[in-house]
């Protein structure tokens, strides 16, 4: 009896895990700094190609790969005047994150200080994708020296983001 009720208990959180690794999908965003475009694929299937603004010459976005770990729909710089951030989704404790702009005539150039904007319409399709398929399942890798830099110069450090995104949520907690 004993025996049957623990297999019974084995077998529902089984299936429980099993429902909700299914109900999220691997979504992958690739930003290329050189290039200035971001891609975003979804279990493998490329679903967009953006232009996006980078780091400006002593600002670098970092290189690496990395998780979002906190999403603001709303959100406004407390580093640079209130700036606002739409639909911004953070990737380092440091304050990087991805984010839409209201200077969409700069994309495809490195204009940021450090973050990574979109066109706003694009922030929001990306911030909705995320949202509903869950920040843990989702990866940014970043790539490309910053501008500014000498060739083979780095001032980004690439870490591991599953420990840096659970620094930065208990940071936000403070």
């Amino acid at each position: 009896m004993r025996g049957r009720f623990l297999k019974a208990i084995l077998l529902a959180a089984g299936l429980v895990f099993a429902a909700g690794t299914a109900a999220s999908a691997s979504i992958v965003i690739d930003i290329d700094k050189v290039k200035q475009r971001m891609t975003v694929r979804v279990d493998g299937t490329l679903k967009y190609t953006w232009p996006v603004s980078t780091g400006k010459p002593g600002f670098a976005t970092p290189s690496g790969t990395f998780s979002v770990f906190r999403m603001e729909k709303t959100y406004a710089s407390k580093e640079w005047d209130n700036a606002p951030m739409p639909h911004t989704m953070f990737f380092t404790p440091a304050g990087n994150a991805i984010h839409g702009t209201y200077e969409s005539a700069y994309l495809g150039r490195p204009v940021s200080h450090g973050c990574v904007r979109l066109a706003l319409q694009n922030a929001a399709t990306l911030f909705s994708l995320i949202q509903s398929q869950g920040m843990w399942g989702t990866e940014v890798i970043i790539t490309g020296p910053s501008p500014g830099l000498p060739p083979g110069a780095r001032r980004e450090q690439p870490h591991n983001s599953h420990t840096l995104a659970m620094k930065g949520l208990f940071d936000s907690l403070q």
